[in-house]
C-alpha cells in the first residue's frame, strides 16, 4: 500500500567559475587528466594558442587562483552574451555572485574564458584534443556560473506491505536554467 506521496520543488544553483584546485579537481574526474597535465595544458591556453587569422591569443585568464571574482567587463560581456544565445529567461536580474573561502587572497579573478564570444567550438580547428577539452571545460563552467537556477519538480513516495517497506525519490527538470 501507498503509505504517503510528497511532492516538490528542487533548484539547483550553478557553480563558480573555476580557482587552480576547483579546475584540477574536475579535469582529473571528467577528463581524467593529472594534476601536472591540467596545469601543463592550462599553462598553453594561458600562454597562448596560435588561433587562424589571430595569431597567438592567450584564451583564458591567469591559471594561478583562489578567488571566484569575476570583473565586472567579463560580467557585462557574458550576461550580453546569455541574452542573446539562450534568451532572457536564463538570465538572472543580478549578476551571481559567489563568495569565496575567507583566507582566499583574490589577487587575480577566477579562471575564465578572455573572450565569451570565442566559444569552443569555434576555435576548435586551432586546438589539440586536450587543450579543447579543457577550454570547454573553463567555458561551459564559466558561463553556466551566471545563468539562472535549474528547477526540478520532486516525488517522494513510500510503499509498504508484509513488513516491507520501499521509499522511492525522482525528480523531473522542469527548466534548465543553467544545465543548458
Amino acid at each position: 500500500s501507498v503509505k504517503f506521496v510528497k511532492r516538490g520543488e528542487r533548484r539547483k544553483h550553478p557553480a563558480p567559475p573555476f580557482t587552480t584546485s576547483n579546475l584540477q579537481q574536475e579535469a582529473s574526474r571528467k577528463l581524467g587528466f593529472t594534476t601536472a597535465k591540467t596545469m601543463q595544458i592550462a599553462q598553453q591556453l594561458y600562454e597562448g594558442v596560435d588561433l587562424a587569422g589571430e595569431g597567438t591569443q592567450g584564451i583564458v585568464t591567469y591559471i594561478r587562483t583562489d578567488s571566484v571574482t569575476v570583473s565586472e567587463e567579463a560580467l557585462g560581456a557574458v550576461r550580453e552574451f546569455i541574452g542573446e544565445q539562450y534568451g532572457e529567461t536564463y538570465l538572472p536580474e543580478t549578476p551571481n555572485i559567489f563568495k569565496g573561502r575567507s583566507n582566499a587572497q583574490n589577487a587575480h579573478e577566477a579562471i575564465r574564458p578572455t573572450d565569451v564570444r570565442r566559444t569552443p567550438e569555434s576555435i576548435k580547428a586551432s586546438l589539440t584534443k586536450e587543450q579543447f577539452q579543457l577550454y570547454r571545460l573553463i567555458y561551459s563552467r564559466f558561463v553556466s556560473s551566471q545563468m539562472t537556477n535549474a528547477l526540478y519538480d520532486t516525488m517522494t513516495m513510500e510503499i509498504g506491505g508484509d513488513g516491507v517497506g520501499l521509499r522511492f525519490y525522482g525528480e523531473h527538470r522542469r527548466f534548465a536554467g543553467f544545465t543548458a
